[in-house]
């Protein structure tokens, strides 16, 4: 399908934030954007008006994408708690808890029988999927049953931007070695770096562009700095449950100024052309 997925090299790096930006900056271009997220952790979610949970970025992200929030674009949502529990709510609905390591055997069929069927509704109503993957894409002791990263780009056949924060240091380490660790087939899927959170004018970081291009051969397709914004914060502390009603967000304002400074520092023609499989 056409489209892109935004990975991190870890968490925190500002993907929820940038995959809101691109759903409202090609859906002022009148393209029908689909946000997507296989598999979120989150206490932090939205309960729609049929009583079903989205994750609160998903919801944010379907409208800056001026679209009606669907569960499908957050097929499996997983609320940790207390005493090592966690609920786990399949297209909306809770499925029950389950406790440590059981959702590797208990949900792992059921969690991607779900997610395929939530990239398949992506595909049907959409343009193009903008995904959001969780974390980073190589913790080695995860991969072998992988629900939120380079599975999830495979099974969806789409391009990886691969997304640094250099807000805490170790930028070109930090990029460089989650090249290193994935395998040559998930390499190629990397079409770009998006380098997050700058301090100061991105003008300033030319040197690092260069060498980052010329070490790792991908195009650097923005330097962004740090957006103020208010959008609702994806990561909270387990067994700290926060909900919204739909009708206590209202951010049309925030989506538009987001989107407006970010597309100032980065290439959307080159991403544009990522999407469409040009690149």
């Amino acid at each position: 399908m056409k489209g892109v997925m935004l990975q991190g090299t870890a968490s925190n790096v500002g993907k929820s934030v940038i995959t809101t930006a691109i759903c409202r900056i090609f859906t002022k271009q009148e393209l029908k954007i689909s946000p997507f997220k296989a598999q979120n952790m989150s206490n932090h979610h939205v309960v729609l008006d049929t009583g079903d949970l989205i994750a609160i970025s998903q919801y944010e992200q379907a409208k800056a994408a001026n679209r009606e929030v669907e569960t499908w674009m957050n097929p499996v949502l997983l609320k940790p708690l207390k005493n090592m529990e966690t609920e786990v709510v399949f297209m909306g609905k809770s499925q029950g808890l389950i406790k440590g390591a059981n959702f590797k055997d208990n949900y792992y069929s059921k969690a991607l029988q779900k997610i395929k069927e939530g990239l398949l509704q992506a595909e049907i109503n959409g343009d193009f999927i903008i995904i959001e993957g969780a974390g980073s894409p190589v913790e080695m002791n995860l991969k072998e049953r992988d629900l939120s990263n380079m599975a999830i780009a495979e099974l969806a056949d789409v391009p990886v931007l691969l997304v640094a924060d250099i807000e805490r240091g170790g930028v070109f380490a930090s990029v460089v070695g989650t090249l290193a660790l994935l395998t040559e087939k998930e390499r190629s899927r990397i079409k770009g770096v998006i380098i997050n959170k700058f301090a100061g004018k991105p003008s300033l970081f030319t040197d690092g562009i260069d060498w980052l291009e010329n070490y790792t051969k991908l195009p650097v397709l923005g330097v962004i700095p740090y957006i103020q914004h208010q959008l609702e914060e994806e990561d909270r502390l387990y067994g700290t449950e926060v909900s919204f009603q739909p009708k206590l967000i209202d951010k049309e304002t925030d989506y538009d100024r987001l989107a407006n400074d970010f597309a100032v520092n980065i290439d959307t023609k080159k991403l544009l052309e990522i999407m469409e499989g040009a690149i």
